[in-house]
This record gives structure tokens, sequence and C-alpha cells, in this order.
């Protein structure tokens, strides 16, 4: 080989090592993937033992009358010991249930597994159902369980084993003990309800070190629940329905709604959230969750599920039980002053925040939506006003508040109108090959007149963020929910008031009449202000556009709740009125004498800075182009 090869040999060799240097895992990184492989390693020997100790106890069970008879007791309670180890004693048992319950909340408690078997709201109710509760989630809906090492290494489920109600003198308290084969040694699992929707779960040991593997400062935890369909619409509540998590620092991370996602998070989580459109199950950590994986499914559309939400992370444990292991059960609705109050008189760096549950829209609407829609809302529905009522005035106070934009935006539009005899004007005296020319002119006479362009659209932008705001504030008001309005049943969800049992494209199964007037309303309006627009006749085809506009949000509103179609409906006729009045108040030739009187008063002052500037680049722009123009007749 030749010295050029070798040299390239010699900088590939460097490139490599190189890259691998650089690339090199830090030893954070490398304890983090040790800790990932590490639970990889124990879910599977988990899964392993658990198929074990069921071969076992299939095998001790038999399958026919003949293995039973063979089978002795005693051989039977030597293989559960085997398999088992201390805690033998949990075993075998039978399923018990156990009560706990507050005005607001009602616990069914599982002595398999000790864990909360089925959970319901007493304030509230399935969608079309008026006399039962509404259940978050029970039997199978829901497992949740803790994964122990054993002494001699056994692996063990909590889900799998069998606890025991011990008597508790406090009505809002329940303990479920996991025994063991030592009369000393045990793990309880301590229920404690709140006045409201929180509940408190305490890990609490008994000489467990003797009982446990000596290395446990850990329990892995695994948590699944699949959430119901509550409410009519599926395809809207789908769209709320999210896994949220929050780090510890105040960070909310999402998983998708839409499609089925997942999610690795190496950071400490202060709660995990499932959530559906209106009620949430959160586990909140009372330290934190470490290394967690988590999992969102979309369920079959005819399935009685919206999603599936999987868990699995670690919490700390002392086996001396002097720092005990506890959680908070957030089993509730996603209404804004219930999460709020959880941070009421707690110091920042100690808040939930679980007031994010409830989406609110964008940074720029949110605050908004806290600062005056939703104080708008708790003043009027605690006058003890019908909801209807309710919509109506916050329509009212809102187009009142944005007023004198709608008016300053209207006047721009009226001076616009008037001027345009005089712009058609320009436009003829400056042909399109003049069009830097026609476009000085017309501004000139803008500066004039007293007009600006601008004047019409800025405040249009400031009506946007309130509209938004609304947008997002009602179909996740909770307090629609159930509350109708003529012939509307609940204003959570759509009225259709025509189905015909299919899909249609773009609009569905069935019709809404709220999305339906407002979309006749909204077409009202786009044919009042078109004929109070001067409009060029060789533009027609923009005006179709401005019909169309209004039948495309009867396809786009027509799934969504109620509420919002009524709020936009009652506004649109709050627009109308404006606009007549408005129309009644201004005069055309009256905002035309105005405006000569302004010419006439700028005719002799010197020009603004703004408009010699733009006549300047202008110039200049003029100047250019001839320079261009005479280059290319050079060149021919």
């Amino acid at each position: 080989m030749d010295k050029n090869t070798w040299i390239g040999f010699l900088l590939i060799a460097g490139i490599i090592v190189g890259f691998s240097m650089l690339n090199r895992p830090s030893k954070e990184q490398l304890a983090e993937r040790q800790r990932v492989q590490d639970s990889i390693n124990l879910a599977r020997m988990a899964a392993a033992e658990a198929q074990r100790i069921s071969d076992s106890l299939q095998f001790v069970a038999g399958t026919n009358q003949v293995q039973k008879e063979e089978v002795s007791a005693e051989t039977k309670q030597e293989r559960i010991k085997a398999a088992y180890g201390s805690f033998a004693p949990a075993a075998q048992g039978e399923e018990n249930f156990v009560t706990l319950a507050n005005e607001h909340l009602r616990l069914t408690l599982s002595t398999l597994g000790g864990v909360i078997e089925r959970a319901e709201l007493l304030d509230y109710h399935a969608s079309g159902d008026s006399v039962n509760p509404l259940c978050l989630f029970r039997g199978d809906e829901a497992s949740f369980g803790l994964t122990l090492i054993t002494a001699n290494n056994r692996i063990l489920q909590t889900a799998n084993l069998y606890f025991t109600p011990v008597p508790s003198e406090e009505p809002n308290k329940a303990v479920l003990r996991l025994p063991t084969t030592s009369e000393d040694a045990w793990l309880d699992f301590v229920y404690e309800i709140s006045d409201n929707y929180m509940v408190h779960l305490a890990l609490e040991p008994h000489n467990m070190h003797t009982e446990l593997a000596q290395n446990v400062n850990s329990l892995e935890l695994q948590w699944r629940q699949l959430i119901p369909q509550q409410e009519q619409g599926r395809k809207f509540e789908e769209r709320y329905a999210q896994l949220q998590y929050m780090l510890v620092g105040g960070d909310m991370e999402t998983l998708s709604e839409s499609k089925d996602d997942n999610a690795k998070e190496s950071a400490r989580v202060k709660w995990i959230g499932y959530k559906d459109q209106f009620f949430s199950t959160v586990l909140i950590a009372d330290d934190a969750f470490a290394s967690s994986q988590f999992q969102s499914s979309v369920q079959g559309k005819y399935s009685g599920y919206i999603k599936q939400y999987t868990t699995h992370t670690s919490v700390p444990f002392d086996l001396t039980g002097k720092n005990p292991t506890g959680f908070r059960f957030y089993l509730g609705p996603n209404h804004y002053h219930t999460l709020k109050a959880y941070d009421d008189g707690v110091e920042k760096e100690n808040r939930l925040y679980l007031n994010k549950l409830v989406p609110l829209g964008w940074k720029i609407v949110s605050w908004i939506n806290t600062a005056l829609v939703i104080p708008m809302f708790d003043l009027f529905t605690g006058w003890g006003l019908h909801i209807g009522i309710v919509i109506l005035l916050m329509t009212l106070v809102i187009k009142l508040i944005i007023l004198p934009f709608v008016f300053v935006s209207y006047k721009s539009s009226a001076k616009m109108r008037v001027l345009k005899p005089q712009i058609d004007a320009i436009n003829e005296k400056y042909p399109a090959e003049k069009m830097q020319e026609r476009q000085q002119a017309t501004m000139q006479l803008y500066q004039q007149a007293g007009v600006s362009p601008m004047s019409g659209c800025l405040p249009m932008l400031f009506q946007f963020p309130v509209l938004m705001a609304m947008f997002w504030f009602l179909p996740t008001a909770i307090e629609l929910r159930g509350k109708s309005l003529f012939w509307a049943d609940d204003l959570s969800t759509y009225d259709a008031v025509f189905h015909w049992g299919f899909n249609l494209p773009l609009i569905g199964d069935h019709l809404s009449l709220f999305c339906l007037l407002m979309t006749v309303c909204n077409i009202a309006y786009t044919y009042i202000t078109m004929q109070s627009q001067a409009t060029d006749p060789n533009m027609k085809f923009m005006k179709y556009m401005m019909y169309a506009m209004p039948l495309m949000f009867l396809f786009i509103f027509n799934d969504y709740a109620a509420g919002l179609s009524y709020y936009y409906l009652v506004s649109l006729f709050f627009t109308i009125l404006q606009t007549m009045i408005f129309r009644w108040t201004l005069n055309d030739e009256k905002m035309l004498a105005e405006m000569e009187a302004n010419k006439k008063k700028k005719a002799g002052k010197p020009k603004s800075g703004f408009m010699e500037r733009l006549e300047k680049m202008q110039r200049e722009q003029q100047h250019l182009a001839r320079e261009q123009a005479k280059a290319a007749q050079k060149r021919r």
C-alpha cells in the first residue's frame, strides 16, 4: 500500500474513534440504561414467576377428579408455600368488598389486590341515565398493582394476592392488610377518603425487612384503566380524552388524543392523569414517580370505551416503615375551581396544578378565560339563573366590551365605501401598468380624508382572542353537562333533531338544530354586510365565497356542544343588531362632507413622516423599474 492509502486508513480510524468518544454516554445515562434494563428484567421475571405459580397451582388443583384425589391438601400447601414463600397466606382466599364513601364519592375496595374495584361519582350521571351515579370504572376496567421481591427472591404481584380487611374506628378510613406467615409482619394498604374527591393511599409496612429482599428501596407500579364512553358524542369525547402527566416543577406533558401513543419519561413525575372529557382519574405521588413509561390506545368505535391508558413506573419504598410510601387518587370532575382549590394556600413549589386538566386554550386566550370568562360565568350562575340566560348575559357583556372596536371597524368600512367613487376615478386615471402611481394616489387620498385601511382590521384582531376563549371554554365547562335549553336536553353535546342512522361525509349521522340556526343567522349577517359594502363587479366569485363560509360552519360545528352553537347564534344576533344600529347612526353624506373638509384642511399642510417615507420608497422603486427597463432595451 502506498502512503496515501495509509493516511486514508488512519483518518478513517481517527474519525471512528473520535465519533465513538463524542457519542459515549455519560455516567447518568449509563445508570439510567441499567435501571431500565433492570426494570425490563424484573418485569420478565415477574411474568415468568406468575406463569410458574399459575402452572404450579393448576397442577395442584388438577383438571379432573382423579388428580384432585391424588394431590393431598398437605402437598398443595407445600407447593403454595414454595411458590409464595412467606406470603403463602395471601395466595388463596375469597374476594370480599369494603365500601368507603362521602357525600360526593363512593368507593368499593376489593380484598383481591387491595385495590379500588369501583369508583362512583354521586353528583353526576352517565349520559341518558338519570338514576344511577356515574361510574368511572368497575371490575376489570382498571387494575393497580405493585411488584414485591421476597427474601427468597420470589417475585409477586400484589394484584394477585388476597388482603384481609382490618376493622377501623374511623368511618372515612379502610385498612386492607397483606398477611405473611409471621404474625408480626404485614403490609397495610390504608385508604382514607377526604370530604371531596380526593382519596389517600398509604403503604405502611410492619417488619417487612424480614420478608422482602434487603436491597429493595423502590417498588415497581403497574396501573391500567379503560375509559368508558360517558357522553353522547363519541367523536367530541375522544378529542378531550388524553393521558397527561405533570413533571416535578410544573411542566405538563400529554399523549396524543387522536391515535395510539406512548412515551418514556426519565424525569420525576408528580402526577399522572387518566382524563376524559369531563372526568379524570389522577394518581398523585406524595414524593414522585421515577422512570415512567406511558401508553395510550384508542378503543374501537363499538367497544363502549374511548381509550385505554397504561403506566409502568416506580416509587420509593422504605422497608422499615419510617418513611411510608403514599399516593393520592383524584376521582372526580374536570371542574376548574374544584381542581384549583387543591393549590389554595400551598407554596408554589408544592402546587399540583390539577386545574391544567381543564383545557382553556392557548396562552393568548387562556388568560381571558381565567380573568374574564370564568369569573363572569360564576357570577351569573351564582344568581341562580338558567344556563341559557347565563350564556345570553355573557354574550351581551362580551359584545359591550368589544363594542368600541366593532364600531371603529364598521366606521372604517363605511368610509372606504363612501370613498369608492374617488378610488375608482384614480384607478381609471392610472392603468394597471402604473400600479405604483395608483397606490401613491390612493394612499394620498386616504391621508387627506383621514382614513386608515388598517383601522378596519386591527379591531378584529382584538375580538378574535375573546371569540376563541369562548370556543375553548363552553365545550369543556362541566356546568353545561346535563343542562337543557328548549329542545336540547344536554348543552354539553350536540342537539340532534334529525337522525338518519348512517354516516354521511362531512356531516355525520345527524343534524343539530342550534348549529343549523347559527348557520342561517350567519348567512343573514353575511348578506347584510355585503349590502353595506362596496364590491367590485369583477370580483363576483369572492362574493359567493363569503356565503360559502357560513355553510362550512354547518359541517364543522354539527358535532360541537349545543351550548357553543347557542352562544354563536346569540352573538350573531347581537352583531346583526349592532350593524343595524351603526347603519342608522352613521350618515354617508355626512361622513363624505367630513372627509372633504379634512382634505381641505390637510391640502396646505406638510405630509407626515410616514407618507414622505412611503413616497420616497415608491419613487425609488419607480426609478429602479425605469433603469431595469432601459437595461432590457439595450440588451435587445
